[in-house]
């Protein structure tokens, strides 16, 4: 296990495209840490400059006490699970767990044996001797997975892993990953662009956008405190509600009525409310008119406006809606303000 400092980063291509300004951070020995943001955001790169694929610019990269900006990825000590699972056709699933152990000139009985506890972890004791074509999606991961393990790394390293899978199976193989890497305690640096993986499995989320870093934090911090417009409307299924309003004396006055918010700025300001925060109320100053009703089981979600507005209000599967506009009230402390024209947190 390792700890990964990433000092001053930096990467530019030789066109003169910046992929990656500078960035620092650190991840802690044993954390499970995602990077997550849209496509071009540069996640992807930041993975591969700490996995040895591409060169870092600018900037030092530690894993462990080893500086590793000149380091070989075959010396790095690391093991890198892809989104297209990357196994050998011919070989059989024992062989493509062994192949990188036989490599390295790993002894046959050492090799037996940590396919054997691979095997038996992921749940492919049944599968040994089939090749990948006779799998599924879901098994061929676990494959990937197992030639990972059995390299015992001090860092893993998985780059969208789960992209080519259905929903079913991406939510169980998530949960499949998250309880390996705390059984396992190796350091983990899992890239994604679907931010309810980067919810459910991370220790801490780093959200990225443009090649910079826009925030980092527990799941529970990017949730209810994000820095940034952009944060606020990546995170979250549905996501926050951003609207135009103007504080004031410690209000702030959205469609002509007054909200309290603990604030000392005056001024245009962007509100943000979770729809979970919105709450139907007949006393709640809010008249919302909802316009579509989206039923999803457990809960419903209601879309519509106050005033010129869209908001969407997340409430439960019984709530009882009725016809006309819907008074709403907003939880206590459940208020975001932004920056009106630079997105950030005030």
């Amino acid at each position: 296990m390792a700890q990964v400092t990433l000092s001053g980063i930096r990467k530019v291509y030789p066109n003169g495209f910046q992929a990656l300004t500078t960035t620092s951070f650190d991840i802690p020995d044993g954390e499970f840490t995602v990077l997550v943001g849209p496509s071009g955001c540069g996640k992807s790169t930041l993975l591969r400059m700490v996995a040895g694929l591409e060169d870092i610019t600018e900037g030092e990269l530690r894993i462990g006490d080893r500086v590793v900006n000149d380091v070989d990825p075959a010396d790095r000590d690391i093991a890198m699970v892809f989104q297209n699972y990357a196994l050998y056709p011919h070989m059989t699933v024992r062989k493509n767990i062994a192949y990188g152990l036989k490599n390295r000139g790993t002894s046959a009985e050492d090799i037996a044996k940590k396919v054997a506890q691979a095997s038996d972890m992921l749940g492919l004791d049944d599968y040994l001797d089939r090749k990948p074509s006779q799998l599924s999606g879901g098994q061929r991961q676990r494959v990937a997975m197992g030639r990972a393990i059995v390299r015992d790394p001090a860092l893993f390293l998985f780059d969208e892993p789960l992209s080519n899978l259905d929903a079913k199976l991406r939510n169980q193989m998530r949960i499949e990953i998250k309880a390996l890497q705390r059984r396992l305690g190796v350091t983990s640096i899992y890239v994604t662009h679907d931010q309810v993986e980067a919810m459910t499995m991370a220790d801490r989320i780093i959200v990225m956008n443009g090649g910079k870093v826009e925030q980092i934090g527990t799941p529970a911090e990017v949730y209810h405190a994000p820095a940034s417009t952009f944060v606020a409307s990546f995170m979250g299924a549905p996501p926050m509600n951003l609207v135009p309003a103007h504080a004031v004396a410690g209000m702030v006055r959205f469609a002509k009525t007054s909200l309290a918010v603990e604030t000392h700025t005056d001024g245009p300001v962007t509100m943000g409310i979770r729809p979970e925060d919105l709450i139907p109320d007949t006393s709640g100053p809010l008249p919302f008119d909802v316009q579509i009703i989206e039923e999803l089981g457990a809960h419903r979600l209601l879309h519509g406006v106050v005033g010129d507005e869209k908001l969407t209000v997340h409430v439960g599967k019984d709530t009882d809606v009725g016809t006309g506009p819907v008074p709403l009230s907003v939880k206590p402390g459940a208020i975001s303000l932004f920056h009106h024209e630079t997105g950030t947190r005030l």
